[in-house]
């Protein structure tokens, strides 16, 4: 019961450390910003990935209180990107599908930024760990890659879903235009074995 409680516990925290995962639709022609407000020396972490739209490419960049860039990289399917701020101040995130003229595109943003903060008070010191302090740290490193993977996963199913969905909407229109082509040509071949007959006919009339 004790360590049904504390995989709880854990489990709050690894939630709470990925609470800036996001998904969002970025229509053709647009271009949507992120804004964050970071303290100097701070790191944060991006990861992206295209889950639908196109060629499941987009262009990102990343820019600082000064709008230097600091990261960019065009037509991307998915991609990470981590830095240590050297100032204060907002820090923008970008996406743009300006690119694309009628791809209309869902991508997953995770965004980091901060040192984690001790799991435990005492590991803050510098005295061994006990027992049950050592299962909560592992407990909680086991957590947070169950949490990765299960992210990872849902990434690939939702990615894979929507290809299948092409594939079917391609396959279903190949299908009909197959069925209406040979309605053409069986049509056409009709036609023209009735007029063959009618040849006959009125060469026949003009012998006699």
């Amino acid at each position: 019961m004790l360590l049904l409680s504390l995989s709880l516990l854990l489990l709050c925290n690894v939630l709470v450390l990925f609470a800036t995962e996001l998904t969002f639709e970025l229509p053709d022609n647009e271009k949507q910003c992120f804004y964050e407000d970071l303290e100097k020396d701070i790191k944060f972490e991006l990861d992206y990935q295209v889950i639908s739209g196109g060629n499941y490419d987009v262009d990102c960049f990343v820019t600082d209180p000064h709008d230097n860039i600091l990261y960019r990289e065009d037509k991307k399917q998915y991609d990470s990107f981590s830095h240590t701020t050297a100032m204060k101040g907002v820090y923008k995130v970008c996406f743009s599908n300006e690119f694309s003229t009628f791809s209309h595109k869902s991508i997953y943003l995770d965004f980091r930024h901060g040192e984690e903060e001790p799991l435990i008070p005492s590991m803050t010191r510098a005295t061994a760990l006990t027992q049950l302090e050592s299962t909560c740290v592992s407990l909680h490193e086991i957590l947070k890659v169950v949490a990765e993977s299960q992210t990872w996963y849902r990434l690939r199913e939702a990615h894979d879903r929507t290809r299948a969905d092409h594939l079917m909407e391609r396959v279903t229109f190949w299908s009909i235009g197959e069925t209406v082509l040979l309605f053409i040509i069986g049509i056409g071949q009709v036609m023209m074995l009735k007029s063959f007959f009618s040849d006959k006919k009125g060469s026949v009339a003009a012998m006699t």
